[in-house]
């Protein structure tokens, strides 16, 4: 039974984007066309180059901002900030996983490679306010991105949890390696299985899986 899987679990850490909203929401492709406005803006590229460079500084260090700060010294609020001027209209509130968030025991939080201001309102957007103990972003790591190890031990530690008693739930499976590797229980959550040693489970949909551990 899945949900004694989890009976340890006292802390919930969910990761934002395509975590606590569905992919088909298409919120991420906002940002990501201001991704590659912003790179060819402000490393003087075109279109082609600065949307390949987002691409690849994603696939090999984490996050596009981690590629853009290694390897061009970017100051992370402004870009942030840029990046995030979003439309959050395309978001829907969902009572259901609002009220199966809320049935978890123990505390719940938020890790995103985003930053916390941004979390906040995608969190609003989707009637979740209120429901975490803790939101942590990209910033409170030090702008080091999952899925570097040295990101959740900082994130995890100024959290105080214990992950052995932790599960995280996460779209990205290579963000879920170190969790694993630290002794969180691992789901992920995506419309297609990536079967890997790492994930203990997999869910296509988010509000469902949880209904299986609150029975709600």
């Amino acid at each position: 039974m899945v949900r004694n899987s989890f009976s340890h679990v006292d802390t919930w850490v969910f990761d934002l984007d395509n975590t606590l909203y569905p992919p088909q929401m298409r919120l991420f492709d906002q940002i990501e066309v201001r991704m590659t406005a912003w790179v060819m803006r402000e490393l003087g590229v075109d279109h082609s180059r600065a949307n390949h460079l987002r691409g690849h500084y994603w696939q090999l260090y984490g996050t596009t901002l981690a590629g853009l700060m290694r390897e061009h010294g970017v100051d992370p609020a402004g870009y942030l900030a840029d990046v995030h001027d979003i439309d959050f209209s395309v978001l829907q509130p969902d009572p259901q996983l609002a009220y199966r968030i809320r049935a978890l025991p123990g505390r719940r939080i938020v890790y995103t490679n985003g930053d916390a201001p941004y979390a906040t309102k995608v969190l609003a957007a989707r009637g979740l306010s209120g429901l975490f103990d803790a939101v942590y972003g990209v910033e409170h790591a030090g702008y080091l991105p999952k899925p570097e190890a040295a990101a959740f031990q900082t994130v995890f530690a100024l959290d105080g949890l214990n992950p052995k008693t932790a599960a995280m739930f996460e779209d990205d499976p290579r963000n879920l390696a170190v969790p694993h590797d630290m002794g969180l229980r691992t789901v992920h959550i995506a419309p297609t299985a990536e079967p890997a040693p790492h994930i203990h489970h997999h869910a296509d949909d988010l509000s469902a899986f949880l209904g299986l551990l609150t029975q709600t």
